[in-house]
């Protein structure tokens, strides 16, 4: 897999200085120690407090170094990627920070970093510092494991820790409050790929249709592989196991990771998803969704819960400085205002009326613009963005299930409302150029009764706000040649037309409106417009259907 990156040596350099430029003035600062110790701390620490120090290995951006400041962390040392710092390193760290009222170090469940955090712990005993350890070993993930790993939950017990360290409180109290949080919390992962660690080959384990739960945050393998299905089922095995873990009479905190290469919109679906679950009724804060604790560019989640009582629940609704901790919210439904109707639904004067002939060419239209969703979108693909097909689709099946409302007796109307429903529904500038058609086409109609001579006003208006005209590599191209010889009253040729227009698109050599025109003529060589496909593919329904009325 790709990467950007200078030299693989120094990655995690990199990356922290690019934190402590990024930060703003005043609140990070890293030791003279890199790259060798790399240690980053608030700027501003005073000593005066109890200090809370984390780590581990590099690789779970924007953990640990993203959650350093004022009501988090104070320090935090970083290994290599997915490797745990050295003891040198920690225990640098717990000089420069602890003062008279002593370190906290909370450490995640992994043999490295228990043993080189806790043996920086006992020589900075020695040396007279006071010092405590909490070690978070919240994932539910294999079951009966004497020593389960930590994972996202930590983030918990570093917003509690923090909290109570910095309202003043002694390192014995602190120390209790954090390990309890740590003993309360469950998490779970879930992901569709593995993780690809710069500068080394990368094979997923995984198959195309294939899901893997409870794998941990540096790759390794889950507890089991499952069936790529819908986010909904996931989501419930997932709850499930966690629900089975938690007091169903307690309301808890929910923290939503991203473990680094879901996108924001498949976050906000498993967000929704999570949200709607049996397991919802126990959620009363919600953290995220975000990345928080990642496993580099692992394509998963996780799923985080700790119950609440007043003063957890003070403690995660407090504000902090460091950025990358999204702020608690209370779990509430979804707020709903009423919107404004449309002039045209407002004003509606044509009341619903059927047509057999309309009703039949309308639904085959529509059904045929959805079977040609994938072939339009993997021509789109090649040429914009691959959603042609799913937007075209969109539409006709907003027209289909609105059919029985339509005035088919009615023609103008007719398509004053088919205009009116791809306005709301098709997204893009495609929908928005059809609704102008047809409802250009539908006033063209109700001052002359002649389809022909409406749809070309229609065509003229929607080139006149489009821009595009033949030539110009769109719809366009298979409109005006079908519209043109529909005047002569034969479907058949008006079809023949869209097709060749369609087809003509193939050979030009650059595109002149759309997002095809940001696409090179090596690109375009050879590959149809879909918007054009798709008129021709309509034409030819309607032909074929004229053609068996008249049989």
């Amino acid at each position: 897999m790709k990467h950007f990156f200078n030299r693989r040596e120094d990655i995690v350099t990199d990356a922290l200085d690019g934190l402590l430029l990024t930060s703003g003035p005043g609140r990070l600062a890293r030791l003279d120690t890199f790259p060798e110790i790399k240690v980053i701390l608030r700027a501003d620490w005073d000593h005066s407090k109890v200090a809370i120090i984390s780590g581990g290995g590099a690789g779970h951006e924007p953990s640990h170094a993203g959650f350093v400041g004022k009501g988090m962390l104070t320090a935090a040392v970083s290994g290599e990627i997915f490797a745990s710092p050295s003891v040198d390193a920690v225990l640098t760290a717990i000089r420069t920070v602890t003062g008279p009222r002593g370190a906290l170090l909370i450490v995640k469940n992994y043999t490295g970093d228990r043993l080189n955090f806790g043996l920086a712990a006992e020589r900075a005993r020695a040396e007279g510092f006071d010092v405590e350890m909490v070690i978070v070993a919240d994932d539910i993930a294999i079951p009966d494991i004497i020593q389960p790993r930590g994972v996202a939950g930590t983030l918990f017990v570093h917003k509690i820790a923090g909290y109570y360290a910095e309202i003043g409180t002694d390192l014995k109290t602190v120390a209790a409050r954090a390990a309890s949080a740590a003993t309360d919390t469950v998490s779970l992962g879930m992901s569709l790929s593995t993780c690809s660690v710069p500068g080394q080959l990368h094979e997923d384990r995984l198959g195309a249709n294939e899901g893997e739960l409870g794998l941990g945050i540096h790759g390794e393998p889950g507890v089991e592989r499952i069936a790529l299905q819908p986010v909904a089922d996931i989501v419930a095995a997932m709850t499930g196991r966690l629900a089975a873990k938690v007091d169903d009479s307690r309301s808890h905190a929910l923290l939503i990771n991203n473990l680094g290469a879901v996108p924001p919109l498949e976050m906000g679906l498993i967000a929704n998803t999570v949200l709607s679950c049996p397991l919802a009724r126990r959620v009363k804060l919600i953290v995220g969704p975000a990345p928080m604790m990642t496993a580099l560019n692992m394509n998963g989640f996780s799923l985080s819960l700790i119950p609440l009582d007043d003063a957890r629940e003070v403690a995660l609704k407090a504000p902090v400085d460091p950025h990358a901790w999204v702020p608690a919210v209370e779990h509430r439904g979804i707020n709903v205002i009423a919107g404004p109707q449309s002039g045209a639904v407002a004003d509606k004067t044509a009341a619903a009326s059927d047509d057999g002939h309309s009703r039949r060419l309308i639904t085959a239209l529509c059904e045929h613009l959805i079977s040609l969703e994938s072939e339009l979108n993997r021509l789109d693909g090649r040429l914009g963005d691959g959603d042609t097909g799913s937007t075209v689709a969109t539409g006709a099946r907003s027209v289909l299930a609105r059919i029985d409302t339509l005035p088919l007796k009615e023609p103008a109307a007719t398509l004053a409302s088919i205009g009116d429903i791809l306005s709301m529904s098709m997204g893009g500038s495609s929908g928005v150029l059809l609704s102008i058609f047809f409802t250009a086409a539908a006033k063209a109609m109700a001052d002359k009764a002649d389809i022909a001579a409406a749809l070309l006003a229609g065509l003229d208006r929607m080139t006149f706000y489009g821009g595009a005209g033949i030539g110009d590599r769109t719809m366009v191209d298979a409109l005006a040649p079908a519209l043109a010889a529909l005047t002569s009253g034969n479907l058949a040729a008006a079809a023949k037309a869209a097709v060749a227009g369609a087809e003509s698109t193939k050979s030009m050599k650059k595109a002149k409106a759309g997002r095809a025109s940001y696409v090179g003529e090596e690109d375009l060589k050879g590959v149809p417009d879909p918007g054009a496909v798709a008129v021709a593919g309509a034409f030819e329904v309607a032909a074929a259907i004229a053609a068996t009325a008249m049989a």
